[in-house]
Parts: structure tokens; C-alpha cells; sequence
């Protein structure tokens, strides 16, 4: 009999069925010794009877590894992260594993954190999603190293920075080709919405773009950094507009820095995109219903999760392998042809 509020265990469920301890841990843990079928059916039965749930910690000392992937991201409310959060629990829930998130909210020493944390109740694997810093992380490469050496994988969505197998997106070359379809539709005097200047996605992004622009022999475009977020585009584009510089055309280095953006030129009284036009990047859910509808660079973020997964199912190769992700220019009502 089981005392009320008492944590059922493995040996209540083999008292009730009948049988013993090793033989119930077989039955409902796997084993590589079958159980008579009837057996196995009495055991079901007792640990549905009892509300039995196994233990997580105990499988992982006898497995050498829980089921559980831990994911680690920058910022859970920002869609870009969301969305890569999607695609790495729907490819995590067909695979038969948990997702376990962690939010650093920016802070490097956090990725380190989480990640030992993992480590010690022998996570299956760990996908870290975001940008590096301009100065590298030794202590999360030496916990990376660690994470592995105990068994677990490790993969990346970010730059290729990190000593493992890393989905790296192309924001450079995207940005470039951005400048190049707005240079085309005769747009010439450019500001930058640019977000921290030791953000590597950022400073690619920003140079990226810079380098289209010069190619079309204008000017380089004018940048205020502000934080990867909502609230640092509104007060960046604040501070374009406060100048006395003209423009014809902004780029926000991501969409929810263009949100803020939107928000800044509408408080202002300036009409997107009859006074100015806006580009951003990443093509996150909420462009939906923004209006009018902004130009961006599209990425595939929900897929971006499903194969970071599948490089967590893959055997790990002698090296880090490195897939790099186009984004797509979309062109939208945001930037229309000039006149």
C-alpha cells in the first residue's frame, strides 16, 4: 500500500503487479531482455493504477543520458527566436525527446550557466541560437567541451565560432543584396537602424548593407546603434529623425528593431513609405499585420530549428560542420519604386 501524498517508486509498481523490481524496470524502461507479455501487461496496469512516473535522474545513470534537450536562446519573446523555437519542438516531439528553454536575455555568462546546468542531469543535447559577441567566449567553449566529453551534443545556430556544428546564416551576403534590389528601385541616401555594435549579427548585417550601397557608388549610409529589440529601434530611429539629415530609405538590422521603427515615424507624423521608406530582416510572424507591409530579408526560422535538430540525431563528424542559410530578399509595400 502506498501512503497518500508518497512518491510512488519502481518497487511499489513491482508489489502491486507482482513481480519483481528488475522485472518491472524492464518492462517499462526497455531492455534488451524481453518481458513475457503478460508480465508486462500486469506491470502497465500497476504503474497506471499507482500514477507511477519514472525517474528521470535514475534513467539517465543507467541509460548515460536523459531525453531531454535543452534550448538556449537570447530572448523567447522575440519572434525570431520563437519561431526557431517552433521548429525545434515539433522535429524534438517526432523524435521522442523533451525541450527544455532557457532565455539568457542577452547575457553571454548565462549560455555557460544553462549549459552546465544540463550537463549535470545529463541532457541529451544543447542547441544555442544567437549571435556571438565580437570578443569570444572562452569559458562556453570550455563548457561546450565538457558538455561533450560527458556524452551530449551540442549545435549552433549563430556564426561559425563555436567548436561545433553550426547552422550559419548568411547575414552579410543577405543585407548586401538587400542594398542592391533598394539601390535599383532608385533609392541613394540610406540610414541604418544598426543595434549593438558587439553584436556580430548586427555588425554583419550593417556592413553587409554598407558594401551594397557602395557598390551603387552612394554614400555610406548613416548608422545609430540601439539595442536588438523593440523599444531600441523606436529610440534609434528617434535620433535619425532628430537629425538634420535626409533620407530616403532606413534599414532596420532586424524586423523587431523596424517594429519600434514604425512606431517612432508614426509618434513623428511621418508617412511610411510616402515620406520615407523602411527595410528590415528576418521576415518574423508579426510582419503580418503590420501596415504598410515591410520590405525584409526572409529566413527560414522554423525550419532553422527542425535541422538544427536533425544535426543533434546525426553522429558527430571528425570536425564541426558548418551549413550555411541563404535569406531571400521580399520586396514589399514599404519600399516602393521611387518616381
Amino acid at each position: 500500500m502506498v501512503q497518500a501524498g508518497a512518491a510512488v517508486t519502481l518497487s511499489d509498481v513491482a508489489r502491486e503487479a507482482g513481480v519483481s523490481v528488475a522485472t518491472a524496470s524492464r518492462a517499462l524502461n526497455g531492455s534488451t531482455r524481453t518481458v513475457r507479455a503478460d508480465l508486462a501487461e500486469r506491470v502497465a496496469a500497476a504503474a497506471k493504477l499507482l500514477d507511477y512516473a519514472p525517474n528521470a535522474q535514475a534513467q539517465a545513470m543507467a541509460k548515460g543520458a536523459t531525453t531531454v534537450v535543452g534550448l538556449i536562446v537570447h530572448d523567447i519573446a522575440d519572434p525570431y527566436f520563437s519561431a526557431i523555437a517552433s521548429g525545434v519542438s515539433r522535429a524534438a516531439d517526432d523524435a521522442g525527446l523533451l525541450v527544455m528553454l532557457s532565455a539568457t536575455l542577452g547575457r553571454p555568462e548565462q549560455e555557460v550557466r544553462y549549459l552546465r546546468a544540463l550537463r549535470a542531469q545529463r541532457g541529451r543535447a544543447a542547441i544555442i541560437v544567437g549571435s556571438r559577441r565580437t570578443e569570444r567566449d572562452g569559458a562556453l567553449d570550455a563548457e561546450i567541451t565538457a558538455f561533450e566529453q560527458a556524452g551530449g551534443r551540442v549545435v549552433a545556430i549563430s556564426q561559425a565560432r563555436l567548436p561545433v556544428d553550426t547552422l550559419v546564416i548568411e547575414n552579410r551576403a543577405g543585407a548586401t543584396t538587400l542594398a542592391r534590389e533598394l539601390t535599383a528601385l532608385g533609392y541613394s541616401r540610406f540610414g541604418v537602424l544598426a543595434g549593438p555594435a558587439d553584436l556580430v549579427t548586427a555588425r554583419d548585417r550593417h556592413r553587409g548593407f554598407e558594401q551594397g550601397v557602395g557598390e551603387a557608388g552612394y554614400e555610406p549610409p548613416v548608422a545609430v546603434h540601439g539595442d536588438f529589440t523593440r523599444d531600441g529601434g523606436y529610440r534609434a530611429m528617434t535620433e535619425l529623425l532628430d537629425s538634420t539629415i535626409e533620407l530616403d530609405c532606413v534599414f532596420a538590422v532586424n524586423d523587431v528593431m523596424a517594429m519600434g521603427a514604425i512606431a517612432a515615424c508614426r509618434d513623428r507624423g511621418i508617412r511610411l513609405p510616402d515620406d520615407l521608406a523602411l527595410a528590415g530582416f528576418d521576415d518574423i510572424a508579426t510582419l503580418r499585420d503590420v501596415s504598410p507591409s515591410l520590405t525584409t530579408v526572409r529566413l527560414p526560422l522554423t525550419e532553422l530549428g527542425e535541422q538544427a535538430m536533425n544535426l543533434v540525431a546525426e553522429a558527430p563528424a571528425g570536425s564541426p560542420r558548418r551549413r550555411r542559410v541563404k535569406g531571400t530578399v521580399v520586396l514589399r509595400e514599404s519600399t516602393p519604386p521611387r518616381r
